[in-house]
């Protein structure tokens, strides 16, 4: 393996995981006075139709502190509060959000491992680049990565190919089958850096398996980023 490409999302850092809470809890502290149970419903519904379009998606998500009070107050809306409110709770959620999101614990082991054989490392992350940054900040990622290529601050997104580009360019070496690209979305982190010519590793940390019908085959499927360590003499690893 001659270069990496890291995703940061579901990836590097545990985003997913308590968002649900989160939303819970801004709510308990922007709305107390709305009926919990009902407004969390309306969130969680409108959470879905809100990112369900990829197109919209792609548009809101370099401005998430916009999209989450957009969210909330459409779901004051459905559940008949008072859509002033929408801000406080958008506040809320971002400040729970940051308080709870941690680093994988594979995640920092990976990275030191890979610096200190030399490999060039990229982060190629999409979305809000003030939101990017302040997780990269707070959970001192930025000495591990020659390059790192930000949505919302390049003004593309993955899977463009300048993103992957951008990020090969800066670290100067060129796009081959020796150099991989690893993350937890199929399009973004499989299909896009194949079709450059680079390798790819989906992270499939629950072991779900590639859906059927996605069309979309990774060359190596982990379960954790420890698996990108191994060296190269190992059947199957990079």
């Amino acid at each position: 393996m001659r270069a990496l490409l890291l995703d940061l999302d579901d990836t590097l850092l545990d985003y997913s995981g308590g968002v649900d809470g989160c939303w819970a809890g801004a709510c308990a502290d922007a709305a107390a006075g709305i009926a919990q149970a009902s407004l969390v419903a309306a969130l969680a519904e409108t959470r879905r139709s809100f990112w369900s379009d990829p197109e919209h998606n792609r548009r809101q998500r370099v401005d998430m502190l916009r999209a989450w009070t957009s969210i909330a107050t459409q779901a004051l809306q459905r559940c008949g509060g008072d859509p002033r409110l929408g801000a406080a709770i958008a506040e809320a959620f971002a400040a729970r959000r940051r308080a709870a999101m941690q680093l994988f614990p594979d995640a920092r082991r990976m990275l030191i491992t890979l610096r200190d054989r030399g490999l060039p490392l990229a982060l190629v992350t999409n979305g809000d680049a003030r939101e990017q940054r302040a997780k990269i900040e707070r959970h001192g990622l930025a000495p591990f990565f020659g390059a790192i290529v930000i949505e919302g601050e390049f003004g593309a997104g993955k899977p463009d190919a300048a993103v992957y580009e951008t990020a090969l360019a800066t670290l100067g070496v060129a796009a081959g089958a020796d150099v991989w690209m690893v993350g937890d979305h199929l399009e973004f982190d499989v299909a896009g850096p194949q079709r450059l010519g680079l390798r790819a590793a989906w992270l499939d940390r629950p072991g779900v398996g590639v859906p059927a019908g996605a069309g979309i085959r990774p060359d190596r499927i982990v379960r954790g980023l420890d698996e990108m360590t191994v060296r190269p003499s190992a059947r199957g690893a990079p």
